[in-house]
């Protein structure tokens, strides 16, 4: 039976590895290569590395950054953050990333996205929409690390980058993010249910229940989280934890 990926998701701000409540109150976490050895003694099935300053700062995720990763990692990893033209791209996986991520630029340049798939091919380019409620409950995407919305519907915009040629995407609930009170479901589904090609859910989830119901009733091809794999106890006292494989199992059961 298929098993989804269990995918922690790991925030970079200034060289240092944080963690959000709603894309605000960043707290420091910790040293990402520090966590990267970790999980691979947890054996993950594969991380994301995401840079919240790049776009900001117009610049991309350091490329040495990665290749620092890429030495240590033992499991496959992507990488995102400020990411804008092919030579970036190609920088990126040059450095020893399997995929990379892209989030403002296929919002305000879809056929980036079309080069990008045709130059790297479509399993490279993953594409991370992050989506929050107006006050009257209606979604739309929104761009620049959560700052700036784009009056674009989720559904729409999710099904326009597969046709652009989009290998991958993470839809990430900005109102759940860092909650720990579980996943948008029925916006996963509504994405999946829209596409063909594999979706992660991120944005939320707080233990392994929250996991079955994104793969279940949301029915996500992967199941990120970034609280969930730092955060450990009522207090959320700083422990970088994964899934044991009893507890994997029991997702598809």
């Amino acid at each position: 039976m298929f098993r989804p990926r269990i995918i922690p998701v790991l925030l970079l701000r200034n060289k240092g590895l944080v963690k959000s409540i709603k894309f605000k109150n960043h707290r420091y976490i910790g040293d990402p290569i520090n966590a990267v050895k970790i999980f691979n003694d947890l054996k993950a099935d594969e991380l994301v590395f995401l840079d919240i300053l790049a776009i900001k700062e117009n610049r991309t995720i350091s490329p040495e950054f990665v290749k620092n990763v890429g030495e240590e990692a033992n499991m496959p990893f992507a990488a995102g953050g400020g990411i804008t033209t092919l030579e970036q791209i190609k920088a990126v996986i040059a450095a020893g990333a399997e995929k990379v991520v892209i989030n403002t630029k296929a919002s305000i340049e879809p056929d980036f996205i079309r080069a990008a798939s045709e130059t790297f091919g479509s399993s490279t380019i993953v594409v991370c929409i992050d989506v929050k409620k107006k006050l009257l409950g209606r979604e739309q995407t929104w761009i620049s690390g959560g700052n700036k919305p784009t009056g674009i519907d989720p559904v729409d915009f999710a099904q326009e980058i597969e046709n652009k040629g989009a290998g991958e995407i993470i839809i990430q609930s900005i109102d759940c993010d860092g909650t720990m009170n579980g996943y948008d479901i029925q916006l996963i589904r509504k994405i999946s249910q829209a596409v063909r090609i594999p979706v992660v859910a991120l944005g939320g989830a707080g233990n392994i229940e929250h996991l079955k119901l994104a793969y279940r009733e949301g029915y996500a091809n992967g199941l990120a989280a970034g609280s969930m794999f730092v955060y450990h106890g009522a207090r959320n006292g700083i422990l970088i934890n994964y899934p044991e494989k009893v507890e994997i199992g029991t997702i598809i059961r």
